[in-house]
């Protein structure tokens, strides 16, 4: 019994000695955004077509390269924020057929990489307000430690995907 108490006396003491040491942190740095990531200008590597409804089928081909037709070796897309890295206008350059509307404002769905499978969406709105939406862009690829960024646009009919252009970038930054 008596080297039980001791015992604990021990554990408590020494609990309470390096219990009271405060950990220093460093002083707080807000988290990088996936804005962070994706500001700035990024050139089109390659833009693939893909049918969706034959590769559902099962049918080949169901993509197509277009990187090099209709001028898209010209495409150039810029992602602008201001100092709080804060969304604030898009821009598409180059003389390319339009596939979303050329200039506009947009939002990213959550502002943070998200823990799920599920890709962050780019809505493009063509006011500040962001009350007209003129098109939802899925980020599938997001900029990381090569600066190389995947954005898929999906056209759908009756909420069914009929066809997907999927847009491989490189930072131009």
């Amino acid at each position: 019994m008596k080297y039980t108490n001791i015992r604990f006396l021990m554990i408590i003491g020494f609990l309470a000695f390096f219990g009271c040491n405060k950990s220093d942190d460093g002083s707080y740095v807000a988290p990088i955004t996936v804005y962070e990531k994706i500001a700035g200008q990024w050139n089109l590597m390659n833009l693939k077509m893909v049918d969706e409804v034959a590769k559902a089928s099962n049918i080949s081909p169901n993509e197509q390269n277009l990187s090099t037709w209709f001028n898209y070796d010209t495409f150039q897309i810029t992602f602008n924020v201001d100092g709080d890295n804060q969304p604030t206008t898009y821009e598409v350059m180059g003389n390319v057929p339009p596939l979303f509307a050329a200039s506009g404002y947009y939002e990213l769905s959550t502002p943070f990489q998200p823990t799920t499978a599920n890709p962050i969406l780019i809505h493009l709105y063509s006011d500040a307000a962001h009350t007209n939406l003129t098109d939802v862009l899925q980020l599938t690829a997001v900029p990381g430690t090569n600066a190389q960024m995947q954005i898929t646009l999906v056209r759908t009919s009756g909420g069914i995907p009929f066809v997907s252009y999927v847009f491989n970038l490189m930072a131009n930054n």
